[in-house]
């Protein structure tokens, strides 16, 4: 089997989980296409480029199809994930490329699925499930050196926004028992795994009911200024509480999640107070904005307004001396205007975010917007604020990370530079990127003679220069989290 991954973190997870499935089932992976008796492509839909991607790419594997030697058994090709849901007619009856569609939650049914593909049939099952977590699959980890994982710890979103097409493709919320999700951060800290994600759509709005006792808890309340379309779920384990655990289990593991809602850090705050007090937490929060606007975020439903977000930010930035922040924002969405525009490039410079991720606004059917509200921002209108607003996140970036020059940064070591072999790259707390030269380096607690720094190491290193991406920097030596802590 060929696997190959579009899209976010999320799918990323999924195709170690489709793995984990298919090892189990006998199949052998290939990272050779040319080798491969099943392709299977684990997909996007949130924009319509991502989906472009696929049908291109279904092409290129139709000529491969056709190319095959009669000797060899057929190729068989798959689409998973939240394309195959979204479009599951359409991808099994357009030119009859595909033998196998399975949905976000119809991964244990590959190989039922495949063995049908086998007879010469098409197979599909996009059943969206309430319950399915795939907490008992322990994924087989593919990612960068094994230094960096990521635990998927719910799947699915309630919050219906008018723009997303999210829940329709992922299905309702549910959370992974705690109990599963320790148990695999356990295994990856045995593995030498040195930095974990909890990964879900909606992250602190998570609640494991698996646990009778804790099934009467009352729901928390939201923030000042926020608000959410559907009823507030009382009953289960919250986000803090599995914080707590997870960063328990290995002070040289840092931890990371994505993606929270803003809605969902309360007032009492515990989820901000737990980053401020973990040396391994990392002081890093992924705010999604989407807009700048009021007005626009209404039409989003998004449960906020530009003043309530302001709020929060400036509460985090009180709480977490030093966070880095990151944020989602989209341009061109139905019915914005000129100074909703300007209203969100006055945002990007008031917040001075860290990292960006921008997009122009691609309507998906399904989603409300789609249904009640008009596309009706042309689309070299939106090229344009998106070119702006990419220009001002840069600049604003770019001044936020030369405040770190001269300051010494923990980073964790991921390998060598993609430039150069001669220089090694890895991330810093707030999850920037940081290169500096390959040398050889004191170890600060004297545990080990002096030697280069390997993949999953930590090295102190003083920043020289900065760039709205990247901080460069000399090494000053090698250490560990709970010694940089200390130290601070």
């Amino acid at each position: 089997v060929y696997l190959e991954t579009y899209g976010c973190q999320m799918n990323v997870n999924d195709t170690e989980i489709a793995w984990a499935i298919l090892q189990k089932n006998g199949y052998a992976r290939t990272k050779e296409l040319d080798e491969a008796d099943v392709v299977l492509l684990v997909t996007c839909s949130v924009r319509e480029k991502a989906e472009q991607a696929i049908w291109n790419r279904l092409q290129h594997l139709k000529a491969l199809k056709a190319r095959r030697p009669q000797a060899r058994a057929p190729l068989r090709i798959g689409i998973l994930g939240c394309m195959a849901e979204r479009l599951k007619e359409e991808i099994l009856h357009r030119e009859k490329l595909v033998d196998v569609v399975a949905g976000p939650d119809a991964y244990r049914d590959l190989p039922r699925l495949l063995a049908v593909a086998e007879s010469g049939q098409q197979a599909a099952n996009v059943l969206l499930s309430l319950d399915e977590t795939y907490a008992d699959i322990l994924p087989v980890q593919t990612s960068a050196g094994g230094t960096t994982a990521f635990v998927s710890i719910m799947r699915g979103c309630d919050n219906m926004c008018s723009y997303c097409i999210v829940p329709f493709t992922r299905g309702r919320e549910r959370s992974r028992p705690i109990a599963s999700i320790l148990q695999e951060v356990r295994m990856l800290s045995d593995q030498g795994v040195k930095e974990v994600t909890l990964l879900g759509q909606n992250v602190n709005s998570f609640r494991d009911l698996s646990e009778v006792q804790f099934q009467s808890v009352a729901a928390p309340g939201l923030s000042r200024g926020f608000s959410t379309v559907y009823k507030a779920k009382p009953g289960g384990l919250r986000f803090s509480h599995l914080l707590d655990h997870v960063s328990r289990i290995d002070p040289e593991m840092r931890i990371r999640f994505t993606s929270p809602h803003p809605k969902d850090f309360p007032d009492e705050a515990s989820v901000l107070q737990l980053i401020q007090e973990r040396h391994n937490i990392c002081k890093q929060l992924h705010l999604p904005a989407q807009s700048g606007s009021t007005r626009v975020l209404e039409a989003m439903r998004r449960g906020y307004t530009r003043e309530a977000y302001l709020e929060l930010v400036h509460h985090v930035r009180d709480s977490i001396p030093g966070v880095s922040l990151s944020s989602d924002f989209i341009t061109g969405f139905c019915g914005e205007t000129e100074e909703d525009h300007q209203q969100t490039v006055s945002l990007l410079r008031e917040v001075r975010y860290n990292v960006g991720f921008l997009f122009a606004y691609s309507m998906r059917q399904k989603t409300r917007a789609h249904h009640r509200l008009q596309d009706d921002v042309p689309a070299e209108v939106k090229k344009r604020r998106l070119e702006q607003l990419i220009a001002t996140f840069r600049e604003e970036a770019a001044r936020a990370n030369a405040a770190l020059v001269g300051q010494t940064q923990l980073v964790l070591v991921e390998g060598p530079s993609k430039r150069s072999a001669s220089e090694l790259c890895g991330r810093n707390d707030g999850n920037i990127k940081v290169i500096f030269p390959d040398a050889e380096l004191e170890d600060a607690a004297e545990c080990r003679a002096p030697g280069r720094a390997q993949p999953g190491d930590y090295v102190m290193v003083k920043v020289t220069s900065a760039s709205s991406q990247t901080l460069r920097g000399v090494p000053l030596c090698r250490t560990t989290l709970s010694r940089a802590a200390a130290s601070h």
